[in-house]
């Protein structure tokens, strides 16, 4: 029913974590396979993959690019999940994605639909829990998930749409503005966000140059050349 598609980089430990968490897709039969591209790592993620019977291939190139050529491999299920190697979705979310298909199929929107997990961050304290309840409202408000929650869209629209573009910093942002605000759903399991492995989290100035992309409606591209 899903391919699932995984940009990495150095991110041995953390796709040992989201790799574990795909199990129950699978075995349900929901998962029909696991692509991951890297991006030409220094650490064990190749073996990791390997281990896990994961395609694995690897393109020099950014996240955006990653993510549409493991698009373009995958050929065995007209639905697709991108997720970065530092997600770990929770317990349910198969069900959760399963019965989102079943919906949109059965309406006849699911060549014009997509949707993203909830948001919550792998930390304790006051700090994590507001960023997870900013994260809603981006999600909700302004309908612009980030990469941490993954994107569950059928093949057919994701190439409709032109798939991922290789923008710095932006990729993920550029499709969903793409997808456009009422054509996002926000589905009610949550995918996890530990730390970012061999790719660091934004700076201040990558933060701000997101955050003017998500709420200012400044074109993508603008803000890929602002993030550096």
């Amino acid at each position: 029913m899903i391919s699932v598609v995984l940009a990495t980089h150095d991110n041995e430990a953390q796709l040992a974590h989201a790799l574990t968490a795909l199990v129950p897709g699978a075995a349900d039969g929901l998962v029909r396979e696991v692509l991951v591209v890297d991006s030409g790592s220094s650490d064990a993620t190749h073996k990791v993959a390997d281990a896990a019977g994961c395609e694995f291939e690897v393109l020099a190139k950014g996240e955006g690019a990653r993510f549409a050529h493991g698009a373009a491999l995958a050929r065995k299920s007209p639905w697709l999940l991108f997720l970065n190697a530092s997600t770990v979705l929770e317990h349910g979310w198969h069900q959760d994605v399963q019965n989102f298909i079943e919906r949109v199929e059965r309406s006849g929107q699911a060549n014009r639909c997509a949707a993203a997990f909830r948001l919550k961050l792998d930390a304790f304290g006051f700090g994590a829990r507001l960023s997870e309840f900013g994260a809603l409202i981006r999600s909700r408000i302004l309908a612009m998930p980030n990469g941490d929650q993954g994107l569950l869209i059928s093949r057919r629209f994701y190439e409709e749409l032109g798939g991922h573009r290789d923008l710095p910093g932006m990729a993920d942002l550029d499709l969903v503005r793409r997808i456009g605000r009422s054509r996002l759903r926000l589905l009610r399991s949550s995918a996890i966000a530990g730390e970012a492995g061999g790719e660091a989290r934004p700076g201040l100035r990558q933060a701000a140059a997101r955050m003017a992309v998500a709420a200012l409606r400044v074109p993508p591209a603008l803000g890929a050349r602002l993030h550096g």
